[in-house]
């Protein structure tokens, strides 16, 4: 019923607003009439200092421009022609903007962006608010970069802004056949080197655009469509948790054998998973068990390598059709479609290394600490357990957007723009795995040779590709689907006036979403028989592995996830016929809806513009208001006994902001901004249910997450002051100084709760769910820069383009006991701040030459907390990343270019390490090393207009 009335309601207002007084270019001209005229002078030059600039040189101008003429605070990435976004998705294409962190830069390309070190964006799509299936936001990376025109970055808000996303908005605009004088023609296609998967990948996209005048006025088609293929290869190699062991001369009546691992025991009674800081690593640490001190090591109690192939395709479509039927009316229709395809095999190696049986006639030499702590650094252990597992993984996601947007001047100083869209996207994914098992006779460990790499061998690595060595282990097969849609209508209304108020500007957005998540899952034990035994196609063995640049394997076996997954039928039939009649494995995908969302936003804003004079300069003044109106309604079923609830949400807020922009000189500008905004949770946050995973390592637990019904939306105010300089039209600098001041930050509480029917291998279990129990504030200041100086000769051309960004975050955490009570309070960084980042371009633009030599880099951060399960510090850190990154175009004509790309020139890998305040570092509790892919690509490109 509701989208029937928006839909009756957009279509009385096109039909009302149509015959009075008609088009409204002012979209168009916001987003085409920023630049002066090529040949045109800009503020500051006189008409013989004009330069004529293109490529690169004018694409950096042109988002010069748009910062400068924008009210608010934004920063922009131009293509510097059709394809020709210099980068292959939309977050790889915003790293170089002044205040963007990228990070997971793993499987072949970035896919994590904050803004000034917040997640949580408004993700708009020529300005209309989209969405992957049941999540709140877009995944970026997702759209192709051949599609796009151009992206703002919007640091500040107004009031007729869409009113979430604490960290701002990034807004993509596609190309319309309005765009264009006539007929437009393109085509890219590049081939893409991986070099740690050996793969060349395609990359190619067309667009093809024509207008017309006729008797009903100008017509334009427009088609532009990208497809891009990817198969890459990621690799990481992980030194397990720490956890305690007993010395190698444990004290009389303790009841521990030279290096046995120590428990938490029932109620945590030897000691407590998951402090802040971790047990003591001071050397003579000692535990109080059974009335004893009891000394301890602390050491990892696995290593792990996953080496994960996969491939993903990215299929898109962008069509628009646009009709003026006179010289004050635009009617357009888009269509956007987005596809994503990705197969993964995860073949993955683990070994326990907390075994303390085998060591020997002297258990004192087999390991070595870490001078000054009570750390074990290596160790030799024997008769170890481990595990190899081949995991696939098929995901797809497909994305629709239907838009129709009417545009009229009413009359000289009045104009209406009325915009109804519809989009549906939907994702699903199924997961399929099978272990085998051995006990081995031997692994020698050193949990950091150096750099943050573990290394680890055995007595015959050559044992880890005999299929006769492994036993067959247990299975899992498990299926995800999401859906999303909306239903969403803009209305606003503008009239300008003369005198000190310039502008009055009001309209309302209601948007009907829905948000649904189901999935199944079931799993079988070991079938107890040996690997060799069964179809010698289920055996998978890599080679290479991390291509030298560690100590460790580097070739074995796992199941191979492709022949499983071909054989699905098969293999759920092999485990039935040789476990417990009793458990069933299903054939058919029979999902449970786990939830069910409806939530409708009703908006309404008013927003004024105001000019006066201030020392004989204008000084420009916007003040606004938004309130937003949330009613939720929300269904679940717990996926293990089937029990459904439901509840409701509303929310009302008046949302108030402020722009003051102004010029005391000539090419100078000051804005200063303060908004507040929202963000609500995300619908997988509400659900109350629990996902869990059995007890893996032996601590006596399993863990698990779950959502919170009760969450309530994160508010901000956000204060900003820009100076800004424009001393060239394609040349200036800028600083902005800002702080978020954030209630009601989402942070995670864990219980240990007794959950008992699940069919796994424990009751107890550690369970993780969001609360709104945290405050903080964010504040920091950007430097930007963009410079092409006046050089002479071959010399002209050279530029620079270059940001720096300095953070302060701070958050309280709660403390908690065992059951989930908050007991204290402790102070925390914001999760995925950088507190120092930085980029520098180097651009060449002369003649059919164009080049950029890119380099990005962030300081180390806290990138989340990990589950209280073992004895580590909790805090997960990154240390610093960077990448080094090289693109280079050549016109052979005016139409055709030759371009080249490489990206990670210099190898880099992502690391994680524990630590909590002065607690842990990377050189004592090192995690993980990812190896990143470099890539390189040669292309052509070809356009007509």
């Amino acid at each position: 019923m509701a989208r029937k009335l928006a839909l009756s309601c957009a279509a009385s207002v096109m039909a009302l607003c149509a015959p009075v007084a008609p088009a409204l270019a002012q979209q168009q001209t916001q987003e085409e009439g920023l630049v002066p005229s090529e040949g045109q002078p800009s503020a500051g030059q006189t008409p013989d200092e004009v330069i004529v600039v293109t490529g690169v040189r004018a694409a950096l101008a042109e988002a010069l421009e748009i910062r400068r003429e924008s009210t608010q605070i934004v920063d922009s990435v131009v293509a510097e022609d059709i394809g020709k976004l210099p980068d292959n998705n939309v977050i790889e294409a915003l790293q170089r903007i002044t205040g963007i962190q990228v990070t997971n830069r793993g499987a072949g390309e970035a896919a994590a962006i904050s803004i000034r070190g917040l997640p949580d964006a408004l993700t708009t799509m020529n300005g209309r608010n989209i969405f992957t299936a049941s999540d709140r936001a877009f995944a970026l990376q997702d759209i192709p970069a051949n599609l796009v025109r151009r992206i703002d970055v919007y640091k500040t808000r107004a009031a007729e802004q869409i009113e979430t996303g604490i960290a701002g908005q990034i807004d993509v605009f596609t190309r319309r056949p309005f765009d264009f004088d006539g007929l437009a023609i393109s085509g890219v296609a590049r081939g893409i080197y991986n070099e740690q998967a050996d793969s060349i990948n395609p990359n190619v996209s067309a667009l093809i655009s024509n207008r017309w005048t006729t008797g009903i006025g100008d017509i334009g088609i427009l088609v532009n469509a990208s497809y891009a293929r990817t198969e890459f290869r990621e690799q990481s190699i992980t030194a397990g948790a720490m956890v305690p062991f007993a010395t190698e001369n444990p004290p009389p009546g303790s009841g521990f054998t030279p290096l046995q691992r120590i428990f938490p025991g029932d109620g945590n009674v030897n000691w407590q998973p998951g402090l802040e800081r971790g047990l003591s690593t001071e050397p003579g640490s000692t535990l109080r068990i059974n009335g004893v001190d009891v000394p301890y090591y602390l050491s990892r109690d696995a290593v792990f390598s996953p080496d994960v192939a996969g491939e993903r395709e990215r299929p898109a479509i962008n069509a628009a059709v646009q009709w003026s039927p006179n010289p004050s009316s635009t009617y357009t229709f888009e269509f956007f479609w987005n596809s994503f395809r990705q197969t993964t095999f995860n073949n993955l190696f683990f070994s326990f290394v907390d075994w303390w049986e085998a060591l020997g006639p002297n258990p004192a030499e087999t390991f070595e600490l870490i001078d000054g702590t009570n750390i074990i650094k290596s160790r030799r252990v024997g008769n170890v357990f481990g595990f190899n597992s081949g995991d696939l993984t098929k995901s797809r996601t497909d994305t629709f957007v239907y838009a129709l947007n009417g545009q009229w001047e009413v009359d000289d100083q009045s104009s209406i723009n009325a915009d109804i869209s519809y989009q549906n996207s939907r994702f699903k994914t199924e997961f399929m795995a099978m272990r085998i098992t051995r006990v081995a006779s031997l692994i020698d460990v050193d949990f950091n040779e150096g750099g943050g790499f573990p290394a680890y061998n055995f007595s015959d690595n050559s044992l880890l590709t005999d299929p006769s060595q492994w036993d067959v282990g247990e299975f899992y097969d498990n299926a995800n689907r999401s859906e999303g849609s909306a239903m969403t209508l803009h209305l606003d209304y503008t009239r300008e006036f003369d005198g000190i108020l310039r502008q009055f500007k009001t309209g309302i957005r209601y948007d009907d979403r829905e948000a649904m998540d189901s999935l199944r899952a079931q799993d079988a034990p070991g079938l107890g028989v040996r690997f060799s035994s069964l179809d010698p196609a289920l055996v998978y063995s890599n080679d290479d592995f991390f291509q030298g640049r560690a100590n460790v394997p580097t070739s074995w076996i796992a199941p191979n996830g492709y022949h499983i997954y071909r054989n699905a039928d098969t293999i759920r039939q092999l485990y039935r016929n040789s476990v417990d009649p009793g458990i069933l494995l299903s054939d058919e995908l029979e999902l449970i809806d786990v939830f069910d969302i409806n939530e409708i936003t009703m908006a309404a804003y008013a927003q004024a513009d105001f000019e006066v004079e201030l020392f004989g300069r204008p000084l420009q003044v916007q003040i606004g208001a938004r309130y937003v109106n949330v009613d939720t309604d929300l269904a679940f079923t717990d996926q293990f006994t089937r029990e459904s609830t439901s509840g409701s949400q509303r929310t009302e807020k008046l949302l108030p902001s402020a722009t003051v922009r102004f010029e005391p000189f000539d090419n100078f500008r000051v804005r200063f901004n303060y908004g507040e905004t929202l963000r609500r949770p995300s619908f997988p946050d509400l659900n109350p249910n629990f996902n869990l995973t059995g007890d893996l390592t032996g601590i006596g637990r399993g863990s698990g997450t779950g959502g919170n019904v009760n969450l309530q939306p994160t508010s901000s105010r956000n204060y900003d002051l820009a100076l800004e300089y424009y001393f060239a039209r394609d040349s200036a600098i800028y600083t902005t100084l800002f702080r978020r001041e954030i209630e009601g930050l989402v942070v995670p509480i864990t219980s240990l709760l007794t959950i008992p029917g699940t069919g796994l291998n424990t009751d107890i279990f550690s369970v993780t769910r969001p609360e709104n129990a945290s405050n903080g504030v964010l504040e920091g200041v950007e430097v930007g820069l963009t410079l092409f100086p006046r050089l002479p000769g071959i010399l002209e051309g050279f530029g620079v383009q270059g940001s720096l960004t300095v953070l302060d975050s701070s958050q309280n955490i709660p403390l908690t006991d065992s059951n989930g009570n908050i007991v204290g309070q402790t102070r925390s960084a914001f999760f995925g701040v950088s507190d120092l980042s930085y980029n520098i371009t180097a651009a060449y633009e002369r003649g059919p030459v164009g080049a950029r030599l890119s380099y990005v880099w962030r300081k180390a951060f806290l990138a989340n907390n990990e589950q209280r399960l073992f004895a580590n510090p909790i805090g997960v850190w990154r240390r610093p990343e960077k990448s080094l990154d090289f693109q280079l175009t050549i016109d052979v004509t005016p139409r055709i270019g030759v371009t080249f790309d490489a990206v990670n020139l210099t190898n880099e890998v992502q690391q994680s390490y524990y630590r909590f305040e002065e607690a842990g570092g990377p050189d004592t509790h090192n995690l993980g090393t990812t190896a990143l892919p470099r890539t390189f690509a040669l292309g052509v490109r070809y356009s007509f207009d």
